[in-house]
């Protein structure tokens, strides 16, 4: 009986032996054979094999690796990363799992799928793993800088560009942080080093733009965000850089087809690039009056953030055009159109114009007095500046008017608009001969005429 049972034990034994004997010899074999579908472009082959490998051994590292490398040449990152974390869970790098490669993958699939603390954490090993590659120290210091943490960030693109004198992103990075803290000339010399070494960063380009609109260098900025737009991920903000340069150089209709371009190209109506692309594009409406186009615009705008800057404003100052076809006319009329209206609406004033002139957002007439009875009395001439806008009209304007009066020997003023004076421009009036017309009076000399 005790010679059965130890025969029955030891033929247990060697079962088990030669059962993970032979698992360790196909084992591998099965891993080489996944590494070589995949290689092969064969990945649906692949990811059965590899889930049938983990449906008999669940842990298995290299099985869970190959598969996430399979899924990654399918596009399916979310399922690759699933995979991933659990290599890293296991945390038994060896055979097919070479840790460093992996935590490269990792990291960056982390950071796609915005989940940057984990990133962090990633890099964080590989640096240490691998204290001397400029690349590791430069994408930890992305991520510090995406997290506002510029003094951490700083440090870390230092360390890449002390290790690598050539890498240009490096430099952005630190070109970037500096445009940021508003040190541009230091920012500038960075940010050209690395355009320098890469004329392809496009990073660096966008930012060397941002510099020169500071400065108000409006052509090189346009032309360092045309070199940014070929870059995906910057191409929107580019064009709404380009966009808000072009209305700063008064080439509205230039603005408005790079704006219009940067809508086109936005996935994201609520995304603040897209906000700015339309808010921009009802300024460069506005400015060539085209006044209904650009309120929708600023209804679009307000939908998705009603307080984003004076849309709600400009929204309420516009909202009489829309009742009144007279007001509408005044604002929205060419500029031939709009100076005869204005002929007309000097006749209403009891006047007649003499002489009739465009102005920047107007009209300028040079009217007389009615003939006096009294035949020694003379006719004065009287300037009148017809403005048409939403904005309020300040002492500055008032004082323009003025000055051209006493250019062109003319004792009296008026200044018609279609919005409303401050007080500082009232308070400049009263004490000169200026008459102020609001739009109240406006639209009372324009219920009198023919339009």
């Amino acid at each position: 009986m005790g010679i059965i049972v130890l025969i029955i034990i030891l033929g247990a034994a060697v079962g088990l032996i030669t059962f993970f004997v032979v698992k360790s010899i196909l084992a591998p074999k099965k891993v080489a054979a996944l590494q070589n579908l995949i290689k092969q472009g064969k990945t649906t082959q692949a990811i059965r094999i590899a889930k049938a490998i983990l449906a008999r051994d669940p842990r298995d590292p290299g099985a869970h690796y190959l598969l996430g490398l399979a899924y990654q040449a399918e596009n399916k990152a979310e399922l690759a990363l699933m995979e991933f974390k659990t290599v890293n869970d296991i945390g038994q790098f060896e055979g097919v799992v070479n840790e460093v490669p992996f935590r490269e993958k990792i990291a960056d699939l982390y950071a796609k799928f915005n989940q940057p603390e984990e990133a962090l954490k990633e890099y964080l090993v590989l640096i240490r793993k691998d204290p001397h590659n400029a690349e590791y120290y430069y994408r930890a210091g992305r991520l510090f800088e995406d997290r506002n943490r510029s003094e951490k960030a700083a440090q870390l693109y230092k360390k890449a560009v002390e290790l690598d004198s050539r890498h240009s992103q490096a430099y952005s990075g630190l070109g970037s942080l500096l445009f940021r803290a508003k040190r541009h000339a230091e920012a500038k010399g960075y940010l050209d080093s690395a355009v320098r070494l890469d004329a392809e960063n496009y990073r660096a380009w966008f930012y060397i733009g941002k510099i020169h609109k500071e400065f108000k260098d409006h052509t090189a900025a346009m032309s360092a965000f045309e070199k940014a737009s070929k870059d995906p991920e910057l191409k929107l903000k580019a064009l709404v850089e380009r966009g808000s340069s072009l209305l700063a150089l008064g080439d509205y209709d230039r603005a408005g087809a790079e704006l219009e371009r940067a809508i086109k190209h936005s996935e994201n109506d609520s995304a603040p690039e897209t906000l700015f692309a339309r808010y921009f594009l009802a300024v460069a409406y506005e400015k060539t009056r085209r006044i209904e186009p650009a309120i929708e615009q600023w209804e679009k705008v307000y939908q998705k953030k009603p307080g984003f800057r004076d849309v709600a404003e400009k929204l309420s100052q516009y909202q009489e055009m829309r009742h009144d076809d007279r007001i509408k006319d005044y604002l929205t009329s060419s500029a031939a159109e709009f100076c005869e209206i204005c002929r007309k609406l000097t006749a209403t004033m009891g006047l007649t114009a003499r002489d009739v002139s465009n102005i920047d957002n107007g009209c300028e007439i040079v009217a007389m007095e009615p003939q006096s009875k009294w035949r020694n009395t003379r006719n004065l001439p009287i300037l009148i500046r017809f403005l048409r806008g939403t904005e309020v009209i300040d002492e500055g304007t008032v004082r323009v008017l003025h000055e051209e009066m006493k250019k062109q020997s003319v004792n009296r003023g008026a200044l018609v608009c279609s919005s409303t004076f401050s007080r500082t421009a009232h308070g400049f009036a009263e004490s000169r001969p200026i008459d102020l017309y609001n739009k109240d009076r406006l639209q009372e000399f324009l219920a009198h005429i023919e339009l």
